[in-house]
């Protein structure tokens, strides 16, 4: 439960970060991306404690909670502000989504998370508990590229330059990848679920 609830949140958080194109060390980058790369490793950990059908139970419902969001912060920044309480308009101008960004990080998402729920289920029918750090790094490995990919040109084709876009897309990759790294550790401190035992959430 704790673990999908951090997905879940880690889930939400990017969409809502993802608003927003920040430089980091001189590149661009949706800030989104500074919390996003942790659920794919945080899914692979779901996927050993619940099996499939947990990990794929969570990421429909991140999915469907983040589209509740979306819809609720929409209903927010409609709505008429209390003026006295001071930089009302501005807040909810903030607050409100941008239609295209939500559909496309909620996209490259499902996609991806199935595509790498599927990479792990593999690994795992191959080498079954040995090198549990191999089931990490080949599942994000090929899920980090088609989320990106998916999500930049969902979201900015069109929108943001050409050199813009690549660099996003670049910077985003190479996060994801640097953050599979670091948690890969992460697989290894939760209870493989026992053989025959589905738990579904």
């Amino acid at each position: 439960m704790l673990i999908s609830g951090a997905y879940i949140a880690a889930q939400m958080l990017a969409d809502i970060a993802s608003l927003r194109i920040i430089s980091l060390g001189g590149w661009a980058v949706d800030a989104g991306t500074l919390v996003y790369p942790f659920t794919f490793t945080l899914r692979d950990m779901i996927h050993k404690v619940g099996g499939i059908e947990a990990a794929r139970t969570t990421i429909f419902s991140a999915a469907v909670i983040n589209v509740v969001m979306a819809a609720f912060l929409w209903l927010v920044s409609v709505l008429p502000p209390d003026l006295a309480t001071g930089f009302q308009p501005e807040f909810g101008q903030v607050l409100a989504p941008v239609w295209r960004i939500v559909f496309a990080s909620i996209a490259a998402e499902v996609v991806s998370e199935l595509i790498d729920t599927e990479v792990y289920r593999r690994w795992v029918v191959a080498f079954g508990e040995k090198r549990q750090w191999g089931r990490v790094l080949a599942s994000n490995a090929i899920a980090v590229p088609i989320d990106s990919v998916l999500f930049v040109l969902l979201a900015f084709a069109g929108v943001l330059g050409t050199d813009v876009i690549l660099e996003v897309l670049a910077v985003n990759v190479a996060l994801k990848l640097a953050v599979t790294l670091l948690t890969i550790p992460f697989i290894y401190t939760v209870r493989h679920r026992p053989v025959g035992e589905d738990i579904r959430i």
